[in-house]
């Protein structure tokens, strides 16, 4: 009797697998046709520099994704420093969005301060302003304290941060295995306050925080078609890029996270259109009506 049970969990396990496997492709199939395909890598952007292979949809099923579960389900997002009120309506409008975005809650923790942090890890960068070693958030300041719940743990400098100190800045970096990742606001803001500033630092923070957030679950950059998941070298190569998951980018969370992908591109739609981000409003559109029921 044991034995039938057994083997009747596996059957069903494995047909619901098939099932959702089948489905992504469906969905994927469905979004291709809006797929624009990379240019040519031109000298200093990302590929010309880093040669990557990619990840397919079928790799990704098979390499055991980084998943929500029924307890460890929740984004948090950690800012680090001190932020101005136009920064914090950044980070509570990120915060909005990745809710929409993932389809998780999302949650914002009290800030805490850079300033006990050792020597060793800051710098001048090139405008004379003070950077972090991103490497030093990931694992001294995020690794030690991931809340059991937190399926990810972003953290949010108002400080420039650098890699390694061959590199001269990062935007972020995001963990395959530990669930951390940390994002900085500094090179999004132009260093300007008008509304037309505040528009455009909010599209490249969401643009970048869903990227490292996106390696949280164990999505590779995409060299399939210009991603939300490219890599990119510099803000001109982030600007250049779409805030839109390729077809197979999308089929990969849409098969992990369990998405509504009809309910999910309508929400996303409607925040677009209210935060006047016209053209991710406008490729959202086309997704939406792409994926139909």
């Amino acid at each position: 009797m044991k034995t039938l049970v057994v083997l009747t969990i596996l059957l069903v396990t494995f047909y619901c697998t098939s099932r959702e496997k089948s489905q992504s492709h469906t969905v994927q199939n469905a979004l291709a046709k809006y797929d624009v395909p990379m240019p040519e890598p031109r000298p200093g952007e990302w590929l010309h520099e880093h040669k990557e292979t990619g990840q397919s949809l079928q790799t990704y099923f098979s390499i055991n994704p980084n998943s929500p579960t029924s307890d460890r389900n929740l984004i948090y997002l950690q800012p680090v420093g001190l932020f101005s009120s136009a920064q914090n309506q950044i980070i509570g409008k990120t915060a909005a969005y990745l809710q929409l975005f993932f389809g998780l809650k999302t949650v914002v923790l009290k800030p805490i301060s850079d300033q006990t942090f050792p020597d060793t890890v800051y710098r001048l960068n090139e405008y004379r302003d003070t950077q972090i070693l991103a490497p030093y958030i990931l694992n001294s300041v995020l690794k030690p304290v991931v809340p059991s719940d937190g399926i990810a743990f972003m953290a949010i400098t108002e400080k420039d941060l650098f890699p390694k100190p061959s590199w001269n800045y990062v935007f972020g970096l995001g963990s395959f295995h530990d669930r951390t990742g940390v994002t900085s606001i500094y090179r999004f803001q132009d260093h300007k306050t008008d509304s037309l500033a505040n528009q455009k630092c909010l599209e490249r923070m969401i643009k970048t925080v869903s990227h490292e957030i996106g390696h949280m679950f164990t999505m590779k950059h995409c060299i399939h078609a210009s991603c939300l998941m490219n890599g990119t070298n510099s803000l001109h190569e982030t600007d250049s890029r779409p805030n839109r998951l390729c077809s197979e980018c999308f089929a990969k969370l849409y098969w992990n996270l369990k998405w509504k992908p009809k309910e999910r591109q309508t929400a996303l739609s409607a925040w677009f259109k209210d935060q006047h981000l016209k053209n991710d409003y406008r490729l959202s559109e086309k997704d939406r009506k792409a994926i139909g029921k």
